[in-house]
């Protein structure tokens, strides 16, 4: 699945696991999406590896997913994986995006598969 927003970065840990991080900034008329984008990448993660849950308590990945407006004021963001959908307040003028994915071998096998050019 090709991304045109979210280049993301891995880092692997002794343990196995792994995490998978991108930002993205954009302008209110390109947030949609962003957004989208978003909301492919955690829709596969659940429909494929169920309800995020940390690695350390046997979950097979888990999330991060925070928003800033211009002047770095923090915007309250949520995905909810049962609708498969993000919950923003829409706001005026450039807004940035973090995603960190963490994963278990198994996930981050499955992510760089389905999302070939995020590393």
């Amino acid at each position: 699945m090709p991304l045109d927003y979210l280049l993301f970065e891995s880092t692997d840990e002794e343990t196995g696991a792994c995490s998978f991080d991108a930002m993205a900034s954009v302008l209110a008329d390109r947030l949609p999406a962003l957004i989208h984008e978003v909301e492919t990448v955690l829709g596969w993660a659940c429909l494929d590896f169920g309800a995020p849950s940390s690695v350390e308590e046997s979950g097979e990945w888990d999330f991060e997913l925070q928003a800033v407006a211009e002047q770095d004021v923090p915007l309250e963001i949520t995905y909810d994986c049962e609708r498969a959908m993000i919950s923003m307040p829409r706001v005026p003028g450039r807004v940035t995006l973090a995603l960190t994915l963490t994963g278990s071998p198994a996930f981050a096998a499955a992510f760089t598969e389905t999302f070939p050019d995020s590393d």
